[in-house]
């Protein structure tokens, strides 16, 4: 598979648990509050509270991919946030440009249904086409009963079952990004990590994310400049990158939490997801401070 495939965006936004640098907002509200253990699960991935995000939230990020040190603009990614009765319905779509399809095209659909109370996901979709590459797949969470079922196939009209034992409170690709949007990390120190364990393509993988600090007056090209925070999620290693790989995640330090840049090396090159535009945010964009 080409770099330039949504997974990459995706799991450039995994590591998103952020830290505030105060214990209270300057309008005196609360930090995130702490996590919920359930079912005798790790307290690192298991219910929180929602703080940070609403229905209508929209995210879009501009995905580069430096080619003999060009960067090259290759395509867009956005992400919704739906409303339903107890569940938010996040969509995810990623396209390449018109201008980049004669050498990639790329179409994915990825689709999580998170529990309101618990921001776990109770289903996820993932319908992707990349260049050659098709890929369906429907997993199904039973968190209570810690099993998974998923469909998976070419299409979905083709899908086979696969039924799995999963650890307690686990995540998807795109639940574990609100979920760790909400964590409250005020009282991390510069290089602790943080665990968090996520399912993807039928297994399950462990990680580490490590905090690194604030960072001030951070230019994120055509969305201006932000004060950030800083992280360093561990990679897999593979198919997307090579042993010794960083990548680097900047947040907004505000109460919304989103990340503004993204930085990583790749197989072949290197990958930059910026923020390009946002709207229905829960809280004013406090953390960008100028143009």
């Amino acid at each position: 598979m080409n770099p330039l495939g949504l997974k990459y965006l995706l799991l450039l936004l995994l590591a998103l648990p952020v830290t505030g640098s105060q214990k209270t907002w300057p309008d005196g509200t609360p930090p995130a509050p702490a996590l919920r253990a359930q079912n005798g699960g790790n307290t690192d991935v298991c219910g929180i509270d929602n703080t940070t995000f609403r229905a209508g939230e929209q995210i879009v990020y501009k995905l580069y991919y430096n080619w003999n040190f060009v960067w090259l603009p290759a395509g867009e990614v956005t992400f919704n946030v739906h409303d339903l009765e107890n569940q938010y319905r996040i969509t995810v779509r990623g396209r390449t440009y018109p201008s980049y399809e004669w050498f990639y095209k790329v179409t994915d659909n990825y689709t999580s249904y998170l529990d309101k109370e618990t921001l776990l996901p109770k289903i996820h979709i993932k319908d992707i086409q990349e260049g050659g590459y098709q890929r369906y797949d429907r997993t199904t969470f039973y968190q209570d009963e810690q099993r998974i079922v998923s469909h998976r196939g070419k299409t979905r009209k083709d899908t086979k079952p696969k039924y799995m034992d999963v650890d307690p409170c686990m995540h998807d690709l795109i639940s574990i990004i609100y979920f760790a949007r909400n964590l409250d990390y005020a009282s991390l120190r510069p290089k602790q990590e943080i665990p968090i364990k996520i399912l993807m393509d039928q297994e399950m993988h462990p990680l580490k994310i490590r905090y690194l600090g604030p960072e001030e007056d951070v230019k994120v090209k055509g969305s201006g400049r932000f004060n950030t925070l800083r992280f360093s999620p561990q990679l897999i290693t593979g198919e997307l990158f090579k042993e010794g790989d960083e990548m680097k995640i900047y947040v907004s330090n505000d109460r919304n939490k989103i990340p503004v840049l993204i930085e990583s090396p790749v197989t072949v090159g290197s990958v930059k997801a910026v923020l390009k535009s946002y709207k229905g945010l829960r809280y004013p964009l406090e953390a960008k401070i100028g143009d």
